[in-house]
Parts: C-alpha cells; structure tokens; sequence
C-alpha cells in the first residue's frame, strides 16, 4: 500500500467502482437515501399533525350541546328550556325534570352534566353539577348558568353532587391513566419490532409476541391500579375496575400497534403514533370533555380507546358504572380487530415470502 509523501500514512487504494469525481447531484443523493429522506419527512408531518391536532382541540373550548336539566314551577318551565335551547351557537340541550331528587339522580348516572332548580320565592337559584366529570365541564356549565341568571338579575348557589375524590380534584386521573396504559402498550411493540424486526421472521413469531402482550398487560395493569390507588390516592375505592380497563388499554395499543408494523414495516410506529396520540389523546375527553371539543374531535373520541377508555373508567368510578359497559366493549372490539389484523397480515406476508 503506498505511503503520503506528505504524512508518510498509507492510503487506501481507489474504488474502480466509484468514479474519479462525484458531482454536488451525485453526493446530495448518497447522503441523503430516498427512504431516510421520506422518513425525514414523514416525522416533520407527524409534528405538524400533532400540532394541529392539539391546538385544534384546545385552543377554543366551545360548549355545544351539553346536556342539563331545569327544576322550575311548571308555569315557567317550558319556557326556560326553550330559552336555554335557543341561545346562540346552542351550549346546552336542556330538559325539564319534575323536582330536585330527579336531576340529581341524572346527574348521579352521568346523564346530565348540571341542573339548575329555580326558587320561586327568592332571587338566588341552586346549580347542582357533577364535579367528578372533570373540573372543565363544571366551569363550562357554570358559566352557562351565570350569564343565564345575570341577565334575569338573580345569582346563583353551586352544589356540587358528584364530586372528585380528594386525590383528584381536577377530575382527570382517568385521563392520565388512559395515556399510560396507551403508551405502555404501544411501546412494547416498538421495542419489540426494533429488537426483533417490525415483521416477525416466522409466522409462528408473530403469535408469540402477540402472546407476550397478555401478561405484559396484566402487570402494567397491576401496576397502573397500584399508583393510582394506594400508592397516590388518586383513585380510590375502584382497583378492580382501574386495574381490568389498564390492562384491555395496553393490550388494545400493543396488539394495534402490531398489526400496523406487519402491515406498514417501520412506518407502523407513525400509523400508531397518529392513531392514538396525534388523533386519540385530545379527543378522548380528558383535558375536555366531547361538548367543548370542535366536531371532528367531538365525533372520533369515544370511538378510539382512548376516549372510550376515560369514559369507562369516569363511569366506573364517578357515576355508578353507567356507560362503563358500552365503552369497555369498545376497548375489547380494538384489542380484537389488532390481534386478528396482525394474524391475518402476517400469514399473507409469509405466505408470499414462501
């Protein structure tokens, strides 16, 4: 090998493959390969929908239909439902009850989100509300109710019926418990497909990762039931139900974001990515519950396991079990549609590698 007349160092001697001189084209192109170039690019979209999404869901909470309740003599009743149904941009559909022990029992089951009962013989009414929805809603249909009452220049005393539990005062312990669940399940598919490839080598592969899911789950699960409860107070009185729908979360990601990863190779990690945390967490009724959300999200929330999963758990724990059951059955529907996906694509594609 010859030495540099200059350092004395030996260089290696040229590539016959690779021309004399490369042109700035020809450089640009080998540094930059079309796939990491379209991966590039593919995560800059990913921000930028993560962006939109959020500020899109957030940046102007409007309240759109929220449902409540009017205990009010019968002679003015209808008449004050039908001025609550008509206020502009409709912030809330009203119905009249026939006394105080009805709302409260609407709002007790997470039918309603306030009720307002009308003195007839003073000027200062009562808003019964259910705290344990999540402070947002409070405030929202608080504020409803007090511009309502200022114009007619009576006031207003709040009761609050259902409220949080004293380690979650905000109401929304079971939104971070859905982000939790959710992350821990799709992350162990990532690691999973990194360790191991996005594809399983084998058929018989894929059904064992998907079987790792099970007990992965389980612990996460426990685990999650455990903060939340004895160790934080967050949520006490519900570890069964806090530790059931943990586990239905993590396995719901793990097993969808797997069959995405057979599907879609290293671009599964995005798909799942847009799926539940572009798309799934600021729909899902956490930070804001459906009613103040813009349609899009108000309509796509309760239908992903994120938002189906803070309904569950705001059911189970707040309104005596109503809408667990519906939203639970959602979570299941997800967990079972990625498990036979990723069956399904994993025989197609080794099928047509054999």
């Amino acid at each position: 090998m010859p030495a540099s007349p200059v350092s004395g160092r030996h260089e290696a001697p040229p590539d016959p493959t690779r021309p004399a001189t490369e042109t700035f084209t020809e450089e640009l192109r080998d540094a930059f390969a079309p796939r990491t170039l379209l991966l590039v690019v593919g995560v800059g979209l990913l921000c930028l929908g993560f962006v939109l999404s959020y500020v899109g869901a957030f940046h102007d909470p409007t309240p759109h239909r929220i449902p409540v309740a009017v205990v009010a003599p019968e002679q003015v009743s209808a008449q004050l439902v039908q001025a609550l149904d008509d206020a502009d941009g409709e912030p809330v559909a009203a119905t009249a009850v026939e006394d105080v022990a009805a709302a409260r029992r609407l709002l007790e089951r997470g039918e309603i989100s306030g009720a307002l009962v009308v003195d007839p013989a003073g000027t200062q009414d009562t808003l019964l509300v259910a705290g344990g929805g999540g402070v947002a809603m409070t405030t929202a249909v608080q504020r409803i109710f007090t511009g309502a009452e200022a114009v007619q220049q009576r006031t207003l005393a709040v009761d609050d019926v259902v409220p949080p539990q004293s380690g979650d005062p905000q109401g929304n312990s079971a939104f971070y418990v859905v982000v939790g669940a959710v992350l821990a399940g799709y992350l162990l598919a990532a690691v999973l497909g990194m360790a191991k490839g996005a594809r399983p080598a084998t058929f018989r592969r894929t059904l064992w990762r998907l079987g790792a899911t099970v007990p992965y789950a389980l612990a996460v699960g426990l685990g999650i039931a455990i903060v939340t409860g004895p160790v934080l107070g967050a949520i006490t009185g519900h570890f069964a139900a806090v530790f059931g729908i943990a586990t239905l979360l993590v396995l719901s990601a793990a097993t969808v974001t797997m069959s995405f990863q057979v599907l879609f190779g290293i671009f599964g990690i995005a798909a799942t990515i847009l799926t539940f945390v572009v798309v799934g967490n600021p729909s899902a009724g956490g930070a804001y519950p459906y009613e103040l959300l813009p349609p899009f999200w108000r309509a796509v929330g309760p239908w992903l396991p994120n938002g189906a999963g803070v309904d569950a758990l705001r059911g189970a724990v707040y309104f005596g079990g109503t809408g667990t059951a519906a939203a639970v059955w959602i979570v299941v529907a997800w967990v079972a549609a990625g498990a036979v996906l990723t069956v399904l694509a994993a025989r197609i594609v080794h099928r047509r590698r054999a």
